[in-house]
């Protein structure tokens, strides 16, 4: 048998050592860097860390996926439309994913959606070109593209439901604060560090945003646009009324809070008012022919047999 060449056993002893290390470079994840950060904070006589260092220290994903999906964003930010990120952007405000998803990378997911959904048309239209395959054709990518958009409208109508369910308790107990003698800022601050859930979140926002210097006005009006939530809306609307006219924020805060409370019942009655109406529909289609089956099929049979007989 022939001696294999030489470069034969470098080739093999390369792609050997070439898996371990794309699978590090693959598995790593930000606990490197995590691990870097402190022991720069913890050791403040070490020497100054190498960028390059740091950056290959990062995981595959974060050196590669990330800034391609930034730069395939932002080309993209700039052929569509700007009212297309506009609103894609309020749509991320009101769903609170403004912060972990930027608007650049959901319009490069959007894209990749719809490429990916023309591709998938194209191939049904080449294996059924009738009115049908033109129609999924057309339709594939302009429902891929509008999917994420979907997403966020389904999370954002959720986040004002609870926004909305948790605005009357939370003006109570800010209304008792400032009552007890705290300010409206130092009352908020209160009801947001003892609540939870989106409403909590956005008020320590807002408080923050007065920190770095907005007017309480401002920053109230920032949280109604991050929010949309019309009873919140008429609540910033009362205070800022009470603001500019000097009526005393404790007794706007105990009016809004009544009227917050009423409208509550009130969406509650509603709902209570459809349910005969939406239990009407299963009950007629489907509980009853079962009930009828059950009932009146052994009749039936009886009858047949009686009369066969």
């Amino acid at each position: 048998m022939a001696e294999m060449p030489v470069y034969v056993y470098a080739s093999a002893l390369a792609l050997a050592a070439a898996i371990p290390l794309l699978w590090r470079a693959v598995s790593a994840g930000e606990s490197s860097v995590a691990a870097l950060v402190r022991e720069n904070l913890g050791d403040r006589r070490a020497p100054m860390t190498d960028v390059r260092e740091a950056e290959l220290t990062r995981s595959a994903r974060e050196r590669l996926v990330g800034p391609l999906l930034a730069g395939f964003g932002r080309a993209a930010h700039r052929v569509l439309p700007s009212g297309i990120a506009e609103a894609l952007e309020r749509r991320l405000a009101v769903a609170g994913m403004i912060g972990r998803w930027p608007v650049e990378r959901v319009l490069s997911v959007k894209l990749m959606l719809a490429v990916g959904g023309f591709l998938v048309g194209l191939l049904y239209l080449l294996g059924n070109s009738g009115p049908v395959g033109v129609l999924v054709g057309l339709a594939t990518p302009a429902v891929a593209f509008h999917l994420p958009d979907l997403l966020l409208q389904r999370r954002g109508k959720e986040r004002q439901d609870l926004i909305r369910r948790k605005l009357p308790d939370t003006l109570d107990e800010i209304t008792i604060s400032v009552e007890a003698g705290l300010g409206f800022e130092a009352a908020m601050a209160e009801a947001g560090k003892s609540g939870n859930g989106p409403l909590a979140e956005e008020m320590i926002r807002t408080l923050q945003d007065i920190q770095i210097g907005m007017s309480r006005s401002e920053a109230l009006s920032d949280l109604v646009r991050r929010t949309d939530v019309p009873d919140l809306r008429h609540f910033v609307l009362a205070v800022r009324q009470a603001e500019q006219y000097g009526v005393p924020i404790a007794k706007v805060l105990r009016i809004q809070a009544q009227e917050m409370r009423g409208r509550r019942r009130q969406r509650a009655e509603e709902r209570a008012m459809k349910m005969p109406v939406k239990i009407l529909i299963p009950t007629v289609f489907f509980i009853l022919p079962a009930l009828f089956i059950v009932i009146l099929g052994p009749a039936v049979i009886r009858l047949a047999d009686s009369l066969g007989g």
